[in-house]
């Protein structure tokens, strides 16, 4: 019988956003640079000759250990609460170093995906996947044009990242065209704060549309139900950093009640800079769609770029 993981979180992660492989790639794009031909053997032989040197942790790599500790509350018999694929375009071969370090950093993943260079966004599906986080940008476009999963194109690890709450899982969101859909934030683009302001006041008990990452809210969601912990009290921290603020809050806090889902802290700033609630807040990953906002953002804590869709008119605002 089939696995079924519709009740369980599962992570697919390149290894590029769980480790950090910035020294490798620049290796093999010199290489490439100067030499075509030789530049797989030449990268072939430097992971070969590191095989048993650990990668250091990348983007991506706090956020995985920390919910895959949650599985200490799963019950016997029961599915994992979350489960991590690795999802390289390494060779098998080149793949070892980072099965070895997965191995000494002693992370229970046992799924991993070696594609040798072809895209890995059409395994997707095969591994149930539910957030896709990867370093490269046309993979994340891929996913979020077919609306497959959330994705996310990590940002470099931070460079002055404070320490995190232990135990927790802590997970930061942007509101419009992360979790809800664009809708408002073009309004806002094409008319302006006061316009804006007045469509969401007018509009506060109409829930907002589905964004890209609302699927996965509402998974993190079923999570902490499977948890023997009141939801007030859940080793899963959810916060909303979000630009809008009054008269625009009402219509988030309503749309999250329609979906039944709990958020633990919601900030509505109005022009704060997102970047020092965020410091104060240490989450293990922080979603948005903005360089504006994550440009400054990742310098203090992991940060992930939600790509608009191909089509959406946000591109060019």
């Amino acid at each position: 019988m089939a696995l079924d993981l519709s009740d369980t979180l599962v992570v697919g992660i390149t290894a590029t956003a769980l480790f950090d492989l910035s020294e490798e790639d620049r290796v093999f794009k010199e290489q490439y640079q100067n030499d075509p031909d030789s530049a797989i053997e030449v990268y072939r032989q430097y992971m070969s000759e590191r095989e048993n040197i650990p990668l250091k942790a990348g983007t991506g790599f706090h956020l995985v250990k920390a919910l895959l500790e949650l599985n200490r509350y799963r019950k016997s018999g029961d599915t994992p609460l979350v489960e991590v694929v690795i999802m390289s375009r390494n060779s098998p071969e080149t793949g070892l170093r980072v099965l070895h370090t997965v191995r000494q950093m002693n992370l229970p993943i046992s799924r991993s995906a070696f594609t040798a260079g072809e895209t890995v966004v059409d395994y997707l599906d095969a591994f149930d996947v539910d957030l896709f986080l990867t370093t490269d940008s046309a993979d994340a476009q891929q996913v979020i044009d077919s609306r497959t999963c959330a994705a996310a194109v990590v940002k470099a690890p931070p460079k002055q990242m404070g320490s995190i709450p232990e135990g927790q899982v802590r997970i930061a969101f942007d509101g419009d065209a992360v979790l809800f859909d664009e809708s408002s934030e073009l309004l806002y683009k094409q008319h302006g704060i006061e316009a804006f302001h007045a469509a969401e006041d007018a509009a506060q008990n109409t829930p907002l549309g589905e964004g890209p990452y609302a699927t996965l809210l509402k998974k993190l969601s079923r999570l902490q139900d499977r948890l023997p912990i009141r939801v007030e009290y859940s080793p899963i921290r959810i916060a909303i950093v979000t630009a809008r603020n009054s008269p625009a809050e009402m219509r988030v806090i309503k749309t999250l009640r329609e979906w039944g889902v709990y958020v633990d802290e919601a900030f509505f700033l109005g022009g704060v800079e997102k970047s020092r609630v965020l410091k104060a807040f240490k989450p293990h990953i922080f979603f948005d769609d903005q360089d504006l906002h994550l440009d400054s953002a990742s310098q203090d804590v992991p940060s992930g770029k939600v790509p608009y869709h191909s089509d959406s008119l946000l591109n060019t605002q």
